[in-house]
């Protein structure tokens, strides 16, 4: 059993920052590439950052130079810090390892005035 658990968000308003965590229960996060979608009203899940055992990251041009995706392999657990935020930020986050199915619960960041 893969459990993923998302924390970090909130409401923020334009130009302000949250740092998005996202904690593995499982040993399948120290094989994994792990990554940061996103889905927000009415729009399709999109690919927001990878990042590889390694520490190689990718981003999305969206979020690129804005965003930065890290990990703690000592303590499965994945980061998002996101800076400059802007309202088309505004989403439900969740972390996966790629190449599984397992998704977390998500977190919401909101970016309003």
């Amino acid at each position: 059993q893969v459990q993923l658990v998302e924390s970090g968000g909130g409401l923020v308003q334009p130009g302000g920052s949250l740092r998005l965590s996202c904690a593995a229960s499982t040993n399948l996060f120290r094989v994994a590439t792990m990554a940061w979608y996103r889905q927000a009203p009415g729009n399709e899940r999109e690919f927001v950052a990878h990042i590889t055992t390694a520490g190689y990251t990718n981003y999305a041009d969206a979020v690129k130079g804005r965003f930065t995706i890290s990990r703690d392999n000592a303590k499965s657990t994945v980061y998002l810090q996101m800076n400059s935020l802007k309202l088309e930020d505004t989403a439900v986050y969740c972390c996966k390892p790629l190449g599984t199915s397992f998704w977390g619960q998500g977190t919401q960041v909101t970016v309003s005035l």
